[in-house]
């Protein structure tokens, strides 16, 4: 069942107005008299603690005594008579003070009968209310440390002073009630307001495609009813706005894909042809001159078939390379990650390229490492390694001061991760070279690339790898030769 606001609004301000005037009502019955009294008290406090300042310092004989104490005489009509150790007089207001010698003689003296209601009674003083000739006095005496006597009388004045206190007394509690409504009405009006806010909010949200935000309220009114119909459009909007949004995603990827695999097959095509076109020339000039008999002497005939087949195994080598680099640009060839050794595997190569290192006098240091465990794949991580070894080959050079040609492999295990490095003695690599290095096809020195057989493709091939498991590559150059890195995954070594 719904519960109208409109009706929620009036009980609750109606209630709110009741309650104050019931709490004024109930407060000026229970606490006006009390206060009227308290409020008297304080002015013959006051006047009490000028006397008693003044006894204490000796100066209430003095003019400045006398005219403050006057002043709030007057003020606050109070009638005041002050006599020393001796009875004599020390001071005595001018309305009338020099009437109450009696008065004080006999409260000294414990000889006055008239009926009293004690109100306090303290060190040295009594504060008293009493009925004489017909009319209510609040008085106070008592006697100071020093010696010196004092009586203090004030009359309880007529329904006109009580009207002011009652009207100051009442100000005081409007504030008080104005301020605990204001607190009220505030805590009602954001209670009523705030599932309001909350459904502007999530408007909000829905015009910006954002349907995270629901409305949680459980009233049973009409904002209740209202955010559950919010409810239930941004659900129903969230659904239709996701399906289109993957339908489009598709699409999109399959145009991107499409656009990428016709730009790679016109790259690869160029490559290619490029790459292959000084193996053919090569290959069909020599068939040529076989085939007109251009030398008729075996050394020359061996020499040309040396050439074709030399040739041929470059293209066939080179083609292969292509087609890896390729698959693995696709996305085709699926990484296996699992924990291996990686310091035996790199042995395990390193020994098997033995023969090609000492064939080109080449001297390899590498450590006696224990077993280095990382995560990769093996064959892929195999790869990577062949190709900056056999580039570490084919590029080691004696340099100044040292004719021996060195290839140093290290494995290095910081952070989490291992890194694994060739390092080769020879030429610096050119500093506007080093950005290229991963391009396909990209050579430092043709000449001497194609003297060794190199494509151009093994360091595409490493960065395919290297990004297709999420690890770290690069090269650095030093004074003495060149160090080619990469990082796997690892773990402590065991």
């Amino acid at each position: 069942m719904t519960h109208s606001i409109r009706r929620q609004l009036a009980l609750i301000f109606i209630g709110l107005m009741a309650g104050t005037i019931f709490l004024c009502w109930l407060m000026n019955n229970l606490f006006l008299g009390q206060y009227y009294i308290r409020s008297r008290t304080e002015v013959i406090y006051e006047a009490y603690h000028k006397i008693q300042q003044a006894a204490n310092s000796d100066t209430y004989s003095t003019e400045a005594f006398r005219k403050e104490l006057n002043d709030v005489c007057g003020i606050y009509n109070i009638t005041v008579y002050v006599m020393d150790a001796n009875s004599r007089l020390k001071y005595a207001s001018i309305n009338g003070g020099e009437e109450l010698e009696k008065r004080l003689t006999a409260y000294i003296f414990g000889f006055f009968t008239d009926e009293v209601e004690i109100i306090e009674e303290g060190d040295g003083y009594v504060v008293q209310k009493l009925h004489t000739e017909g009319e209510d006095f609040l008085e106070m005496y008592g006697r100071l440390s020093t010696g010196i006597s004092f009586i203090m009388h004030t009359p309880l004045e007529s329904i006109r002073e009580s009207a002011k206190i009652a009207n100051r007394f009442l100000a005081y509690m409007g504030i008080v009630a104005a301020l605990a409504g204001g607190v009220i009405v505030w805590f009602v009006s954001t209670k009523i307001t705030k599932p309001i806010l909350e459904l502007n909010r999530i408007s909000e949200k829905m015009v910006h495609l954002d349907f995270e935000a629901k409305y949680e309220g459980g009233a049973r009114n009409e904002i209740g009813l209202l955010g559950e119909n919010i409810n239930k459009l941004s659900a129903s909007l969230e659904r239709s706005i996701s399906e289109l949004k993957t339908a489009n995603n598709e699409l999109q990827k399959d145009i991107e894909r499409k656009e990428q695999i016709d730009a790679m097959r016109r790259e690869f095509l160029a490559n290619v042809s490029h790459e292959l076109k000084t193996p053919i020339a090569l290959i069909q000039g020599y068939a040529e001159g076989l085939s007109e008999g251009v030398n008729d002497d075996p050394e020359s005939r061996s020499f040309y078939c040396e050439v074709i087949v030399d040739e041929a195994s470059r293209m066939n080598n080179m083609v292969k390379k292509l087609l890896t680099l390729n698959q693995l640009e696709f996305g085709n060839d699926v990484v296996a990650m699992e924990r291996f050794d990686v310091a035996a595997l790199v042995k395990n190569y390193v020994q098997s390229a033995g023969i090609l290192t000492r064939q080109n006098e080449i001297t390899v240091r590498m450590e006696e490492y224990g077993p280095v465990y990382a995560w990769g794949d093996v064959y892929k991580t195999e790869e990577v390694f062949m190709n900056y070894f056999s580039n570490a080959v084919n590029h080691c050079r004696a340099v100044a001061g040292n004719s021996d040609k060195l290839i140093v492999v290290s494995l290095e295990q910081r952070e989490g991760k291992v890194r694994i490095g060739v390092f080769n003695t020879g030429q610096p690599i050119p500093e506007e070279s080093v950005p290229h290095l991963w391009e396909k096809f990209y050579k430092v020195d043709k000449a001497r690339t194609r003297e060794y057989g190199g494509s151009g493709v093994g360091l595409s091939i490493v960065k395919a790898i290297m990004e297709s498991m999420n690890q770290k590559y690069g090269v650095e150059n030093y004074n003495n030769g060149v160090l080619f890195w990469f990082e796997l995954d690892g773990n402590e070594r065991s």
